[in-house]
């Protein structure tokens, strides 16, 4: 039996490297003759990245740039080629600021377009940019003043690049852009496809999650429309725009990128096509499975991948109560790793412990076959 191993991340626990790891030896234990194939994989999330350098051996670097809190700091990129990867979350990772200095709408994003003119500088043709696991909810407005971008309230004053002057931008300066920007292949990876604004938009859904306040959060949406409505109305209606606190927007906006499916790029890169035809099992997994999960992330895009013959098993930090009845968007059964009632810290301590357990026993099934 050959089994493909394309776990995302588990979330604040492991990486998908090392939940991949954790499978196989589980897997190992009832099926000691069986094969594998480790394809850790992201969506555009949070470690897509790293887990792409790990598979795919890409060269590291970093360059200094303007951090979250104005200061400079050191943010690592990986290239190969003529081709450079970074995530949004090296530089404004929601698990990177500090839980009292979670202010979204005060954080600077500006190091991402100082990486973008360092990396167009270098003369690099194509650049992925993965943006899940933001803290920020400027709507790419710092990014672009590191692009060069100015912003100007009603008097005239030079604005701070940053969420809370959304509302108050009246006119915008663009001439500093280099034109080189929009002549690169920008590709933005995201895991979401919700709208930049309104109901299901960057604010009203994942506002709260970064700290800001839910009275708030009415005001934050209007004021990141008006900035569109000024920058560009077509965005407004673009699927994916909301990304990153709506930094997909501003990637589109100020540096002509294109938003595309993360996971689908990955699994472009990682040859999966290719790989998973010997497979006999496809294992896939992440922290949490939940109905989000069913709308692009990283095991459902695994899955419709997946040739039909080939079973697909869905090994899960937890599943939510929302999920359909399997089998489902080409999984075939899903399994939370947890043997019971714990608190959610002991889950997260023990998850490579109840991973291989959890294996162990998938695999104990898979040999009455």
């Amino acid at each position: 039996m050959h089994i493909l191993l394309a776990p995302d991340s588990f979330k604040e626990s492991l990486s998908a490297k090392q939940v991949a790891e954790a499978l196989e030896k589980g897997f190992k234990e009832s099926l000691p003759e069986a094969t594998f194939d480790l394809l850790p994989i992201g969506d555009g999330g949070e470690g897509t990245m790293d887990t792409l350098a790990d598979v795919l051996a890409l060269k590291k670097e970093q360059v200094s740039v303007t951090g979250p809190f104005g200061n400079p700091v050191l943010m690592p990129y990986y290239r190969r080629e003529q081709m450079a990867f970074f995530e949004m979350a090296a530089l404004v990772g929601l698990g990177s600021i500090p839980v009292d200095q979670r202010h979204p709408l005060e954080l600077e994003t500006r190091g991402i377009g100082e990486l973008i003119l360092h990396l167009v500088d270098q003369g690099l043709q194509t650049i992925c940019v993965g943006i899940g696991g933001s803290a920020t909810n400027d709507g790419g407005m710092g990014m672009a003043a590191g692009l060069g971008v100015k912003f100007f309230d009603q008097e005239g004053h030079l604005l701070r690049p940053v969420g809370a002057s959304l509302g108050r931008v009246a006119s915008i300066d663009t001439s500093a852009v280099p034109a080189s920007i929009k002549q690169i292949d920008l590709q933005i990876l995201t895991d979401v496809t919700n709208p930049l604004c309104g109901p299901q938009g960057a604010t009203f859904i994942f506002g709260g999650q970064k700290g800001l306040n839910p009275l708030l959060i009415p005001a934050v949406d209007q004021a990141m429309q008006s900035f569109y409505q000024l920058v560009d109305p077509c965005i407004l209606s673009m699927p994916g725009a909301g990304a990153g606190g709506g930094m997909a927007a501003g990637l589109v906006a100020f540096a002509g990128g294109h938003i595309s499916s993360g996971i689908e790029k990955s699994l472009d890169l990682i040859d999966f096509d290719h790989k998973v035809q010997r497979a006999d099992v496809v294992v896939v997994g992440e922290g949490r499975m939940d109905q989000q999960s069913l709308s692009g992330k990283a095991p459902v895009g695994v899955a419709k991948r997946t040739p039909a013959g080939i079973p697909v098993i869905a090994i899960c930090g937890s599943l939510g109560d929302d999920l359909p009845s399997f089998p489902s968007h080409n999984i075939s059964a899903a399994f939370s790793i947890v043997p019971g009632p714990c608190q959610v810290s002991e889950a997260l301590e023990n998850a490579e412990k109840n991973l291989i357990s959890c294996a162990r026993n998938i695999g104990q099934l898979l040999k009455i076959q």
